[in-house]
């Protein structure tokens, strides 16, 4: 027998007894089965394997043993279950389920590992290759949240993302199947079709928490008001615990209530999880059977997909699965399929070709002979995109971090930085941006695979089965011609002149193109094989397409060579994949609407409906960008071609296009082409809103904005019957006149009215031309349409939200002082400047404060008084807005909250919150005097309701054209004031919070894109850059912000020349743009003081161009505007706009003197202007202070990409998850939010495919948390991803990816891999040097990161150039005297301590000695510790100079004491990268633990009690005193 039945009860007496709690929970009662082992098995503790009963008074609790699996049969299994039933049988205790072997190891070695079992034991035992299949499949978590309570200390520090940006990531346990290899066990994610036409019928992609074989019903709960209540601890899922609620007072979507979700019925969702993978074994032709693991809600289609990506099966497509001689169906779901279980066969059957499958099957084999090819990645095609992590990991960090960490030796680790990366200096090499990879040389297959001039086949070839015909060139020069039959492949007589369908002799038929050209050519046998070897070594997330198209603003010069395939593509109609699927060319406002038409009941409808809608969306955005640009480039027939060139209008692939010119007039009156240029971003931003909103059965139009060529084209889905009837019969709602003709409609009132509140757009009536009122829940230019499908479309959102009266002089209207003060209102170019609806939200919430305080003051005042005739503050009823315009003050009185107590505060909002609810339940029983304080404090802030705060704008105001009801006189009166008081707010307010972020350093900038997204944050549009720029030069702290105003000044210099750069292009013919486009930037970044627009022919000039410019029609170039530029009249126009556009003066008349007055890099100036132009240049070295020869030539120029606009739906569920795991991790529960953010990563990988911002930012999380919790492994892995999500998704030179190497650099020291580590933080220096330079507060980061590694390496002369520097940055951002500059003061002495330079080292560590004794005090523990280390330094250096008395006193006969000098240790160095990347680890006991959390939630309580004081005083502060010191707010930064 394989145990021992010596079966042993123990009374619940017997044992610590029901009460006891044991860290891992294992003291339960209940019967305990004890087994004596043959050998070598691990007795392991169990614990209950079914969570549900874990509220039975009977918990039940068993021993069991992991055998290993060599001794492990299934009879021995069957026993030794039988053994745990019978336990249970003999307690007389019923089983809650069936005891499966999965559950038993899941309980085994669970309880092994709690009780201190190694994870190489456990894997040793349960024979796993690795620790990831125990972690992920079979680990049950039982220890109490309470130990984790560390986490919100630790994490404090943690985010250098800038921009406050989100977080997200983990280990993704969830990988897409076809990512896998065999052996892999990892949950699988859904899959995309490969086809790209209507989503196709795809599992409901479920999530679960399944370590045992039955299924498990998980409780999910959304997150709504009472989202963060506490949930039994066997929820593996939910959504944080009472700890992250929100605050029950706190502003909801309008300021105060949350809107209940469309189909929320009940607040509880059951989800059924079955997800159990199991392992099938997979038969193919040629190969060995090999085992693939499954899980039961995958469809057979995704195995396909498997086998397709296989090394040794990647050559089939055109095959089946049969089981037991039964076809499977592809879109089948492996649980529905009968007899399929763990050990199945299926065998993959080669099936009969068609053309589609042979198309199918050729396209197939060049992406495989292509697969290590990055042309398609530098010319931006098919969603392919740039990756150079391996290029400095040698590869996949997984796969040989063990190699690396064993054989690593110090001596074998070059430490040499490049030169250019040095500090301080000045070389900005272009050509390390993309270095080459090994794997990038051309490993020749086939000199031509291209299709044959004989097709299509003859009749009767046809009938004798003939599909098409291939004409292959091998590398061995042998010319042949293919045919592709129903049955395969072979060789026929054909040549490049003669016709000779009959097989060749030999005939050689092959079901696989491979298999044929491996017969025919050894070459290509040989190349092959090691291609695919390479490929499947690569990391899935290097070859995995990105959802949008990310371009390169440089790229290599690459040999350009015969692709049949990318030439099919570019001369036909097909877009895609849609030759493959049925219907042609797709329905794309049927897909987008009817995706949106999806049910969302519950979780799985909810993720599959979003799956769908950005599947959709990913593949209309591609579609209407490739039809954008064969617009511009005249590849499209107008359907208005008769008319002007500007005013034609475009149908393609079923989308509609029009171009940003105002064509009808409909402009005149806001601002005419301006205005039309404008609008459809202005359109596009409100498509988005609404989507957001997702109310049913109110529908947007499929919507791309594309920026090409200076041209601006909107791509626009098309309504059903729209081309059918005359605008006017058709619009239903809104008006096409801007409002002279206006109707309005029931429905569209109806449905337009559930958006008002999150929206906060105010129902309104305004006049039509006829003088009757008509009632809109919208702007007048919102126009409702309802299609012949019957479903109502909303279009025209241009004026979604209201009007920014800084930019909008209205004759009569005074604007607030602060306005007035920063010199608005300033007349813009254009009427359409809209406030942002950042904006619009942080006002409200604003404003509810507010309400709320406002309410209490008068309330308290009551109390105080103790008097019933006591009349509120408000009673002589000044205007409604007066007493509280921006900042709570009446008429410049002093506030009695002033002197109140912070208790008093908050039991006031607390009592004003029950008010508000007890009179929005209309409840008569409240008391007269109170109902009349909401009611002031209600009009005091704009509320359009008197019982309730709810802020709403009204889009029409001051809208030219638009004439409203004398009856609505007083109400026009209120949305006015509220106008005025939003754009006061924006610059008193949010400009102000802006810069004190930067000066805060919780938001850094490294370049235009993240200044742009922190403006945004917070509300403010760009046309505010000049305002901004203005205010930091006012700062008294503006040498700290000086890396933002570099940013600001790049960003109104390159926005400004995109301007002049988008209508010089306009007036380029196709075959000047490359000589155009060098020209321009030789006049915008040359030093060359006289640039001509075409240089002369000499010997460097092919004979082919030649011919080329002789070909042209003579003189055509000559007169050409854009050939008469010059650098001087550039810069002019540039200095002009920048004044005209962003209120800004430029003090600079050519390139150079930009760059010298402002400490700019031309290389960045280069970056900016491509990445927002859409140019994409040489890789290759400039020289742009050349003054003897332009910069930039003809052949430089490469291409010009489209920028692209569209509609990015989001992943709401999995977003829910995020924040709650976020706010976990936020709370010190570091494991808890470690699972949440991992269910995040799951359901973003549902919805988004493998790659995604947002699963970048998961991933990044993710590995932080494992670093803490002392995985470095799996740290590793995470981080790895994130790097390479980043590099495709966002960009290889991204600050995001910068920061994404600055992590993965510290993991790699962590797991012992120095060399890497070192690759890794140069590479991000050098990219942060391009994209910004060296003068940033993030350098200083880098710096001490580079410093201390090699600091560790003993590289002491280079680590002290890094330390240095970021003493020297530290000290100019952060203040002489900040925590920061100590402890690089004291990096720096451990340094020169290591260099036995005593003195120095002395000096340093005193300058961080005085900072801590001033900043922190004597008796703090740094204090104490940087005092103990001066004595240490003293004694040292004492002792060194006694030696060297001794030595020139004696000579050589001085009898010396070796002076000690230790290297640091790699703990010691590692412990202070924590240390500057803000990770603390803190030992402490469980009683400390309890102690700190109290402390900690006390603190909290205390700090947002002092918030709520400190926002009331400075929001009674007058307009005057603001605007009279604008950098008041930041009076109290660092």
């Amino acid at each position: 027998m394989l145990v021992d039945r010596k079966l042993e009860l123990l009374s619940n007496e017997e044992e610590e007894g029901p009460g006891c709690d044991s860290e891992a929970d294992v003291s339960r009662a209940g019967p305990v089965l004890s087994f004596q082992p043959c050998s070598g098995t691990l007795l392991c503790p169990g614990q209950d394997p079914w969570p549900e009963a874990s509220n039975s008074p009977n918990r039940q609790i068993f021993d069991v043993v992991s055998v290993h699996h060599t001794i492990w049969d299934f009879c021995a299994c069957a026993e030794f279950l039988g053994l745990i039933s019978l336990c249970y049988e003999l307690d007389r205790t019923p089983l809650l389920g069936p005891i499966r072997a999965h559950s038993t190891r899941a309980v085994a070695t669970s309880t092994a590992f709690l009780k201190g079992a190694s994870l190489d034991d456990i894997c040793w035992a349960a024979t796993w290759a690795s620790p990831n299949t125990f972690i992920r499949h079979y680990a049950l978590d039982t220890r109490s949240s309470a130990r984790a309570s560390m986490g919100r200390l630790i994490l404090s520090s943690v985010d250098h993302s800038g921009g406050g940006q989100k977080e997200l990531v983990g280990p993704s346990r969830r990988m897409p199947l076809g990512m896998r290899g065999g052996s892999r066990r990892e949950k699988p994610l859904t899959k995309l079709s490969k086809h790209r036409g209507t989503p196709r019928r795809r599992r409901s992609p479920i999530w679960c928490e399944c370590t045992d074989d039955h299924s498990k019903i998980i409780s999910y709960r959304r997150l709504t008001e009472e989202g963060g209540k506490e949930h039994p601890s066997s929820m593996g899922l939910t959504n944080g615990d009472s700890a992250h609620e929100r605050p029950k007072d706190g502003p909801r979507q309008n300021g105060h209530e949350e809107p209940a979700h469309p189909e929320e019925g009940n607040d509880q969702e059951v989800i059924v999880i079955q997800d159990t993978g199991f392992t099938v074994r997979i038969h193919a032709p040629g190969t060995e059977p090999f085992p693939l693991q499954v899980s039961p809600q995958e469809m057979v289609q995704e195995i396909h997909q498997v086998l397709m990506d296989r090394e040794d099966t990647c050559h089939r497509t055109c095959f089946s699965l049969q089981l037991d001689g039964n076809v499977l169906d592809n879109f089948a779901e492996l649980k529905t399929i009968e007899g399929l279980q763990e050990g199945s066969l299926l065998k993959v059957v080669e099936e009969p070709y068609t053309v589609r499958e042979a198309r199918i099957h050729v396209r197939h084999i060049r992406d495989l002979l292509k697969s290590l090819d990055p042309s398609d990645a530098f010319n931006g095609v098919d969603c392919n995109s740039l990756s150079f992590l391996s290029v400095f990991t040698e590869g996949d960090l997984g796969d040989s971090g063990k190699r690396k960490k064993r054989g690593a030796e110090l001596e074998q680790i070059d430490c040499t930085p490049p030169e250019h990366i040095l500090p301080g200096g000045k070389e900005r090499p272009l050509g390390p941006l993309q270095p080459q990879n090994r794997d990038w040389k051309p490993l020749q297959c086939l000199k031509v695979l291209t299709m044959s001039g004989w097709n299509p086949p003859p009749g009767n070839r046809k009938m004798h089965g003939d599909l098409m015909y291939l004409y292959v060139i091998t590398v061995e020069d042998r010319h042949v011609s293919i045919t592709a039959s129903t049955r395969g492949f072979y060789l026929n007589q054909s040549t490049a002149y003669s016709f000779n369908p009959k097989p060749a002799n030999p005939s050689c038929l092959s079901h696989s193109l491979v298999e044929l050209l491996n017969q025919i050519s050894p070459t290509f046998k040989k190349n092959f094989a090691t291609l695919q070897k390479k490929r499947v070594q690569r990391h899935p997330f290097e070859r995995i397409a990105t959802p949008f198209q990310v371009y390169s603003w440089t790229a290599p010069l690459a040999e350009h060579a015969m692709d049949c395939v990318r030439a099919e593509d570019a001369y036909t109609s097909r877009l895609g994949y849609e030759e493959h699927i049925p219907g042609q060319t797709r329905d794309w406002n049927e897909e987008l609407q009817t995706t949106r038409e999806l049910p969302r009941k519950n979780l799985p409808e909810r993720l599959l409906r979003e799956r769908a809608i950005f599947k959709v969306h990913s593949d209309f955005t591609a579609a209407a960008t490739r039809g954008a640009m064969a617009v511009i480039d005249g590849n499209v027939m107008a359907i208005n071609p008769s008319e002007e060139t500007k005013m034609q209008m475009f149908i393609w692939n079923n989308i509609f296009f029009s171009l940003g010119f105002d064509v009808r007039d409909h402009y005149k009156d806001f601002g005419g082409d301006v205005a039309a240029y404008v609008a459809p971003a202005n359109d596009l931003n409100g498509v988005r809103t609404y989507n957001v909103v997702d109310v049913e059965g109110l529908y947007t139009l499929g919507t791309v904005v594309v920026d090409y060529r200076g041209y601006r084209v909107t791509a626009q889905s098309i309504i059903p019957g729209i081309l059918e009837r005359e605008q006017e019969q058709s619009v239903v709602y809104g008006s096409i006149d801007f409002g002279k003709t206006v109707v309005s409609h029931a429905k569209y009132l109806e449905l337009l009215e559930k958006t008002s509140r999150p929206l906060k757009i105010q129902k309104h009536q305004v006049l039509n031309d006829k003088d009757e009122e008509v009632e809109l829940c919208s702007s007048v230019e919102c126009k409702g349409i309802i299609g012949n499908d019957g479903r109502h479309y909303i279009l025209d959102l241009l004026r979604t939200f209201p009007p920014d009266l800084n930019f909008l002089p209205v004759e009569g209207e005074d604007m607030p002082e602060e306005c007035r003060k920063m010199g608005f209102p300033k007349q813009h170019r254009h009427k359409l400047c809209c406030l942002r609806q950042e904006l619009v939200d942080a006002f409200v919430e604003h404003r509810y404060l507010l309400f709320m305080k406002l309410a209490a003051l008068q309330l308290m005042q009551q109390k105080a008084n103790k008097q019933e005739s006591s009349g509120p503050l408000l009673e002589n009823g000044g205007s409604p807005t007066s007493p509280f315009p921006e900042n709570g003050m009446e008429g410049g009185k002093k506030s009695p909250l002033e002197d109140s107590k912070t208790e008093e505060n908050m039991a006031g909002l607390d009592q004003v919150k029950e008010l508000t609810e007890t009179i929005a339940s209309d409840d008569g029983a409240v008391d007269p005097k109170s109902r009349e304080v909401i009611q002031n404090a209600c009009k005091a802030v704009g509320s359009i309701s008197n019982v309730a705060f709810d802020l709403r704008f009204n889009p029409d105001i001051f809208s030219p054209g638009v004439h409203f009801p004398d009856s609505s006189k007083d109400q026009i009166q209120d949305q006015k004031q509220l106008l005025k008081d939003a754009a006061a707010f924006l610059v008193s307010y949010q400009i102000p919070g802006l810069i004190k972020d930067c000066l805060d350093h919780t938001m850094l900038p490294m370049d235009g894109a993240t200044l742009a997204e922190a403006m945004h944050q917070r509300g403010i549009n760009m046309r505010y850059l000049g305002k901004v720029a203005d205010f930091i030069t006012q700062t008294p702290a503006q040498a700290q912000l000086d890396h933002v105003y570099k940013i600001g000044i790049t960003e109104l210099i390159t926005r400004s020349a995109k301007h002049i750069f988008k209508t010089y292009l306009q007036g380029v013919e196709l075959s000047g743009l490359s000589a155009a486009i060098s020209h321009f930037l030789n006049c915008f970044l040359s030093s060359f003081p006289n640039p001509v627009a075409h240089l002369p022919t000499d010997e460097l000039v092919s004979k082919k161009k030649n011919r080329r410019k002789r070909n042209r029609n003579p003189g055509s170039a000559d007169h050409t505007t854009w050939a008469s530029t010059s650098p001087q009249e550039l810069w002019k126009n540039i200095c002009s706009e920048a004044k005209a556009y962003f209120d800004f003066g430029l003090d600079c008349e050519s390139v150079d003197q930009a760059v010298e007055v402002y400490s700019l890099q031309k290389i960045t100036l280069l970056r900016e202007i491509s990445l927002k132009t859409g140019i994409q240049i040489l890789l290759k070295e400039y020289n742009f202070d050349n003054r003897h020869k332009p910069t930039f030539t003809e052949e430089d120029i490469l291409n010009i990409f489209p920028v692209v606009k569209h509609v990015n739906p989001k992943a709401s569920d999995a977003f829910h998850f995020f924040q709650s795991g976020q706010a976990k991790v936020q709370q010190g529960f570091l494991k808890e939010g470690c699972e949440l953010i991992s269910e995040a990563l799951n359901l973003f990988n549902n919805v988004y495919g493998a790659m995604h911002v947002e699963i970048c930012a998961c991933l990044r999380l993710l590995a932080r948390l494992n670093y803490i919790m002392g995985d470095y492994s799996e740290a590793l892995s995470n981080q790895q991803k994130a790097v390479l999500m980043s590099e495709r998704v966002l960009g290889i030179e991204h600050p995001n990816t910068i920061q994404e190497y600055m992590h993965l650099a510290l993991y790699c020291f962590a797991n012992s891999q120095l060399s890497t580590a070192l690759n890794l933080l140069y590479r991000a220096r050098y990219l942060m040097l391009l994209v910004f330079g060296e003068d940033h507060p993030e350098m200083a980061l880098l710096d001490n990161n580079i410093g201390l590694v090699l600091h560790g390496v003993m590289e002491y002369d280079l680590s002290l150039r890094f330390l240095e520097n970021a003493l020297l940055i530290n000290s100019k951002y952060h203040g002489a005297k900040s925590l920061k500059v100590a402890l690089s003061h004291h990096l720096v002495a451990r340094v020169y301590e290591s260099k036995a330079e005593f003195r120095s080292a002395l000096q340093h560590e005193k300058e961080g000695y005085t900072i801590y004794k001033n900043q922190l005090g004597e008796y703090h523990e740094k204090t104490k510790e940087s005092s103990e280390y001066l004595k240490s330094l003293t004694q040292q250096a004492v002792a060194l100079q006694r030696t060297m008395n001794e030595i020139y006193k004696n000579g050589s006969n001085a009898n010396i004491v070796p002076l000690k000098f230790t290297a640091p240790s790699m703990a010691s160095v590692l412990e202070r990268l924590n240390i500057i990347n803000g990770i603390l680890f803190i030992p402490l006991s469980q009683k400390d633990l309890e102690n700190l959390k109290a402390e900690v939630q006390r603190r909290q309580q205390l700090q947002e009690a002092l918030k709520t004081s400190d926002q009331l005083e400075s929001e009674e502060e007058s307009p005057e005193q603001r605007a009279a010191a604008p950098s008041l707010p930041l009076a109290g930064a660092p």
